[in-house]
Formats: structure tokens, sequence, C-alpha cells
């Protein structure tokens, strides 16, 4: 939960990964004006926070969900919730074929393999 509210796992890091972090990240730290190495670590856990991104894939049905987001709220308050519905044979006909026609495989089993992906 605290990766998701504030994109930082507290003491992940022991005191030699930090003397390592401070002195990767000093030159492009000083470039956006951070000195100080409180400010340097500061603008390492900012770049990561921007560049992360995390996929959880939980199904929203039953109690297991509900009693989640009311543990870690951050699963709603700091995330983007995409519900994903089930996709028709026809869709699902179309990715196929598409993929599936950069693949060396014979018409006879061409269709098969199409059709097991429905």
């Amino acid at each position: 939960s605290s990766v998701l509210n504030n994109g930082e796992v507290p003491n992940l890091f022991n005191a030699e990964d930090k003397t390592q972090i401070l002195e990767v990240c000093s030159a492009p730290a000083a470039q956006a004006g951070h000195t100080s190495m409180a400010d340097i670590f500061v603008f390492f856990v900012e770049q990561c926070r921007k560049n992360l991104h995390m996929v959880l894939a939980l199904s929203p049905i039953g109690e297991n969900f509900r009693r989640r987001v009311r543990m870690f709220p951050a699963l709603v308050n700091c995330c983007t919730i995409d519900w994903f519905m089930p996709w028709p044979d026809a869709a699902l006909r179309s990715v196929a074929d598409h993929f599936l026609h950069k693949v060396d495989l014979a018409e006879e089993v061409f269709g098969g393999v199409v059709e097991i992906c429905v």
C-alpha cells in the first residue's frame, strides 16, 4: 500500500545502497536543482514514482475484493481501475487472425489455432 500511496517502500535501501544511489543521481538531480543529499534522494524517489507502473489483477467478485479495498484504500484512491468485460467471439477471432498471420502455419492448422483463441 505504501508504494501506491507515495511511491516508496520504507527502509528498502541500506546505507551502502543509498550511497550508490546518491552518487549515480547527483548529476541529474543537480540539473533539476536538487543539491543536498536529502534532495537528491527525494529526486530519485520522484523519478522512480514517475516511471513505475504496476498492474494488479483482482477479481471484483466476492468478499475478498471488498476486504482488500477496505484494508488498502490506495487500491481505489491511487489507481486507475480498468474493468474488462468478456469479448465477443468475432473480436477474439479478429485479434487472433491479425497476430497469427505473422506466424508460419499451414492453412488447416491456422484455422484451428484461431478457434482455440476464441
